[in-house]
């Protein structure tokens, strides 16, 4: 058994550029009592953060011109057992004419937005509620 542990441990050392006995690490198997040679490799530190990995940035249901959003109400079963729900803002992805730009613009909005954009003109709604249609 010594001469086939001594073996191993040179051929580690041969193989992993280990010159010294002490630099190898011996682990005994519970199985059948073997001794097994390993290199001791420095601990590797770790790359991956400790923090969780932030979830990924979905858009808000709110419309930026009107400021709409999402509405908490009761969902009322037959036996009048209530469970809260929200009632979402009717959104939609438009592409809009901007007269002073010459261009279209993609907007994401909500319908009531859209009916107020038809009658003002989109110039003086932006301006109202503070965005700058140049960016988009």
């Amino acid at each position: 058994m010594a001469t086939a542990s001594a073996s191993c441990a040179v051929s580690f050392r041969n193989s992993f550029g280990v010159s010294k006995p002490s630099d190898l690490g011996f682990l005994s198997s519970r199985l059948n009592g073997l001794r097994i040679c390993f290199p001791k490799l420095p601990p590797t530190p770790l790359t991956a953060s400790p923090f969780p990995t932030p979830l990924p940035i979905v858009a808000k249901r709110v419309c930026p011109f009107t400021g709409k959003k999402s509405n908490r109400a009761n969902k009322v079963s037959f036996s009048n057992h209530k469970t809260k729900k929200l009632q979402f803002v009717n959104l939609q992805y438009k592409r809009i004419w901007w007269e002073a730009g010459k261009r279209y613009v993609k907007l994401r909005l909500s319908t009531k937005a859209l009916k107020t954009i038809e009658k003002n003109g989109l110039d003086a709604v932006a301006k109202k509620a503070g965005i700058d249609l140049r960016k988009k």
